[in-house]
């Protein structure tokens, strides 16, 4: 194994959950509490063959209607019924991304080397079957209302005083276990320039990465496709998800729709998500829910 100063993980060396330690039965009854409406906001996207993806990625569905040909339906009550087949990547849409998705020169949480966890059927290792559900506080910070832009525009980094300056704004400080979601008006982008939805983002650079882990957040994101800013500022790739999955074990959640949120001016709720355990990913579609 590959000696790194991040490996071993501050929760052992034996650790595959990263920050989802962090989510202890006291956290999940803290953030019941703030359930006083009953109101629920699924925070997906829909998910077809027209969303935008990252690069190599694409969905495709298809309805099959399995020994029905001809209308030929079965029993004597006539029974029919329809199957859907899905051909695509766990990493389209709204999506959970483990801490076993992004490494350092083939070296991923906890110090776990590639050759030794990593094969064509997934990862014995870091898999997103590990991760326990997370019910525990969101918050999500509204960016589009701080620079007083409907988008937030391209290249522009998130810094820890601009964070602080929302939260104080907001009237909410973060604690230990938290989802931190960011708000950008990106989403709007979608069907109108996917084009650049894809090539460029605004969102946190290292700075503000590093200040969000100290705080004991277990998951950050928003409604970006990477929940970083990009391209980084100093030509680097993703350097954001490298520390906050792979040193921090910090979960990122991409493509949350916070719109709904942001309009009814919930900025922290009750969040749930129990993600699909498809055993040896490391991402998954995902529609976790706001509740407030």
């Amino acid at each position: 194994m590959n000696m790194v100063d991040w490996a071993p993980s501050a929760y052992g060396p034996d650790d595959e959950i990263g920050a989802a330690n962090l989510l202890t039965p006291d956290v999940t009854l803290a953030a019941v509490q703030l359930v006083k409406s009953g109101r629920s906001y699924p925070l997906a996207v829909p998910i077809d063959k027209n969303l935008p993806a990252f690069r190599h990625r694409s969905f495709n569905l298809y309805n099959v209607q399995p020994d029905e040909a001809g209308g030929t339906s079965k029993a004597a009550n006539e029974f029919t019924f329809n199957d859907e087949l899905v051909n695509g990547w766990t990493g389209v849409g709204t999506q959970l991304n483990g801490i076993g998705h992004i490494g350092i020169d083939y070296v991923y949480y906890n110090g776990h080397k590639a050759a030794d966890f990593v094969t064509v059927e997934g990862v014995t290792k870091l898999g997103i079957e590990k991760v326990p559900p997370m019910v525990t506080r969101g918050v999500v910070l509204d960016m589009v209302a701080h620079y007083w832009q409907p988008i937030v525009p391209e290249a522009t980094e998130f810094t820890v005083t601009d964070i602080q300056a929302v939260l104080k704004k907001q009237g909410i400080s973060l604690r230990t276990g938290d989802v931190v979601l960011f708000n950008t008006g990106w989403l709007e982008l979608i069907g109108k320039d996917d084009k650049k939805f894809l090539e460029v983002e605004p969102g946190i650079g290292m700075e503000a990465a590093e200040w969000l882990a100290d705080q004991g957040i277990v998951a950050f994101g928003g409604d970006t496709w990477a929940s970083e800013i990009y391209p980084a500022n100093d030509g680097q790739e993703f350097p954001v998800n490298q520390f906050m999955l792979a040193k921090k074990g910090i979960y990122n959640l991409e493509l949350i729709d916070s719109r709904p949120l942001v309009r009814d001016q919930v900025f922290e709720f009750l969040f749930v998500l129990g993600q699909p355990l498809y055993k040896g990913s490391t991402q998954v579609n995902i529609n976790p829910v706001a509740i407030c």
